[in-house]
């Protein structure tokens, strides 16, 4: 099950992570769409959902290395 947090972003509405699937969702404000990263650690889960820049933690830690999928 995924716990979600809101968090402060210009471009990010909310991220939540699944333990248990080690998913990673990110919500995006302008879209609405929400991505999920497969095979994401927790420690970089954690640091997704508490970094000074979300979005940027996204892009150069998570986006390059994970996969990812839209949510249907």
């Amino acid at each position: 099950m995924t716990a979600w947090k809101d968090v402060h972003s210009d471009m990010v509405e909310r991220v939540g992570y699944d333990a248990e699937t080690q998913e990673l969702s990110v919500k995006w404000r302008r879209t609405g769409r929400v991505s999920i990263y497969e095979g994401v650690p927790p420690d970089v889960a954690n640091q997704a959902m508490t970094a000074w820049s979300v979005g940027e933690y996204l892009n150069e830690n998570v986006k390059p290395v994970y996969g990812h999928r839209y949510e249907k």
